[in-house]
């Protein structure tokens, strides 16, 4: 399986809850996960209820089996230090550079710095090892960019080693895409099962592909259960209204009569809703890759959901 596990979706299906989840489902049986977040939004600290998440890196969880969860909230300009200073020894003449603006500067205006400084700093942990000669981490886990921007995010590094056609940054550029092209890396996508995040989704996996990039996974969030479908919608609504409202009174309803109107168009919407459902069903499986499914969490997303959202990862074989 893949060691740099990359989490993107479109704004709104979940993806830093599917990357924690992810995360957590991947360290089991004692095994090392690094979940890593790169937007500067401190969603895993929310989701995990710890608090901030500094430059460095910290465990925040333990999964079944022993397994631990450590997380990175990357910081470009700290990352430009490091990168000053891994490769032109740049100490403290890096931390002057920093009160002058120049650091913050080149994260924010030269093109491609920063998601090269924020991937460099994700496939560094990756291959990463111990003085035994292991693997520090036996995953990591990216809360990538949206769907929108994540092609463009990974593949930067092919444009600044275009521009930089020798040295430590044209070095740095290759060592990454080579990272990032290979089978240690798999991108996933979080969609729901509406229509725009299902067309984002394949929009992401055509981009992915023409770009070079590992697609990995489909993982379909919050999913609702099915109660009625079509077929009992217009069973219930053709002769048998009086047979529901006798049931309502028979279950101490009142006023069942009134009520059987609004509940038969609730089903029917219900109905309608399982329906546009089987059609983004049909869609994503156009795209040929391997599809999972997590459900709604009626109680929103807590530090226990997130557990149960690993399990069912785990049940899947989605983490395997």
């Amino acid at each position: 399986m893949s060691r740099l596990q990359v989490v993107s979706g479109k704004g709104g299906t979940g993806k830093t809850t599917v990357a924690a989840a992810l995360a957590l489902a991947l360290a089991t049986e004692g095994k090392r996960t690094l979940l890593v977040e790169v937007e500067g939004r401190q969603g895993i600290a929310q989701l995990f209820e710890t608090e901030a998440l500094p430059y460095e890196e910290r465990k925040i969880a333990v999964s079944s089996g022993g397994g631990e969860v450590f997380a990175l909230a990357i910081d470009a300009e700290r990352a430009l230090l490091d990168y000053l200073h891994m490769f032109y020894k740049l100490g403290s003449a890096g931390r002057a550079l920093q009160k002058l603006g120049a650091i913050d500067f080149a994260t924010t205006v030269a093109p491609g710095v920063r998601d090269v400084l924020l991937t460099g700093k994700a496939c560094e942990a990756v291959r990463r090892k111990t003085k035994q000669g292991t693997y520090t981490y036996d995953y990591v886990v990216m809360d990538a960019p949206p769907t929108g921007r994540i092609t463009r995010f990974l593949n930067v590094n092919d444009e600044v080693a275009g521009l930089a056609k020798f040295g430590p940054i044209h070095n740095q550029a290759q060592a990454v895409m080579r990272v990032l092209k290979s089978p240690e890396t798999a991108v996933h996508l979080v969609t729901l099962l509406e229509e725009m995040p299902v067309q984002e989704t394949a929009d992401g996996v055509a981009e992915l592909r023409a770009a070079g990039l590992p697609v990995g996974k489909v993982i379909v969030n919050m999913v609702r259960p099915h109660i009625l479908d079509e077929e009992a919608v217009r069973s219930a609504a053709g002769d048998r209204r009086a047979e529901i409202a006798k049931a309502l009174t028979a279950a101490g309803v009142s006023g069942s009569a009134k009520l059987v109107t609004p509940l038969l168009e609730q089903a029917r919407e219900h109905a309608q809703r399982v329906e546009l459902e089987r059609e983004q069903r049909a869609a994503l499986d156009g795209l040929g890759l391997p599809s999972y499914e997590l459900p709604l969490l009626s109680e929103g997303v807590h530090l226990a959901g997130l557990y149960q959202l690993a399990k069912e990862l785990r049940n899947q074989e989605a983490a395997s």
